[in-house]
């Protein structure tokens, strides 16, 4: 792949949770190409083996619930006993559920037969907070012991432009991606003086398998979603996941970034600095 520049990670292992999804993958690539032994991470094994092989010898897919403890350490077991343990930690697995989102944006007591606030499911809101937030806290309980003390290791988190702004209908999401901001911050100050580096990446807009449906009709044509994205959007279009690389690499590099810990970065085409007038 094409990379912005170039980071020296040889000697390197970094894991990518929801290594095979559309940003993470270029992610994946990236740290390949920059010399890194990768681990890609999915519930399903198959999901990341495709990549794996792509990749090359310097990648491998694993099989791990990052909700799920003994997974994870089974996971993590595997990859030291192939390759050492992880120094770079990419907790890339999050996402929504429809059982979590309203068809509204704004409360209308007359409307009917409509999924709003009041009609939310329980069970949906849970599942999207620990996905996205315990879903970034245990890979960093079980991977993150090792990497104390280790050369350039570091902490990449996935957080949201809804961590900034709240987004409509996806209440449960954009809830949990703030958490995910915080506990950036938060991990960031505790291993400050542990010689692990933690921030994150604020994706802007970008089109994937799972908001594909909120973005485009059946026909592939905008949604009115789409259209106002677009307007709240300065450089009016979505982000490809390759305009990513350049905010991971920067992260990444501990010649590059070795006294930044505890941001997010937005890349985002300027949608959080727009006012909207």
């Amino acid at each position: 792949m094409k990379l912005p520049f170039h980071v020296d990670l040889s000697g390197m292992v970094a894991l990518v949770t929801g290594g095979s999804g559309v940003l993470c993958s270029q992610f994946c690539r990236a740290l390949a190409a920059c010399g890194a032994k990768v681990a890609i991470l999915n519930r399903r094994l198959e999901n990341g083996q495709k990549l794996a092989e792509e990749i090359g010898d310097n990648a491998m897919a694993v099989s791990a619930d990052v909700l799920s403890r003994p997974a994870l350490e089974k996971a993590r077991d595997i990859i030291e006993e192939k390759w050492g343990p992880v120094s770079i930690l990419i907790n890339g697995a999050g996402g929504n559920n429809p059982m979590a989102t309203t068809d509204d944006e704004q409360y209308d007591q007359a409307a009917k037969d409509v999924k709003d606030f009041f009609k939310l499911d329980y069970e949906g809101i849970r599942f999207v907070f620990d996905l996205n937030f315990l879903g970034t806290l245990l890979p960093t309980q079980v991977f993150a012991r090792q990497m104390v003390g280790m050369p350039g290791a570091c902490i990449i988190n996935v957080s949201s432009m809804g961590a900034y702004l709240p987004l409509t209908k996806v209440m449960a999401y954009s809830g949990a991606k703030a958490a995910v901001s915080n506990f950036t911050q938060w991990l960031a100050t505790y291993f400050a003086k542990s010689g692990i580096r933690v921030n994150a990446i604020a994706p802007g807009f970008f089109v994937g398998e799972q908001n594909y449906s909120l973005l485009f009709d059946k026909d592939g044509q905008p949604t009115p979603r789409t259209e106002k994205i677009l307007a709240a959007t300065p450089m009016g279009r979505f982000g490809e996941a390759e305009e990513l690389i350049g905010a991971l690499l920067y992260l990444v590099s501990p010649e590059a970034a070795s006294f930044v810990t505890g941001v997010v970065i937005p890349v985002d085409g300027g949608y959080t600095a727009y006012s909207g007038v």
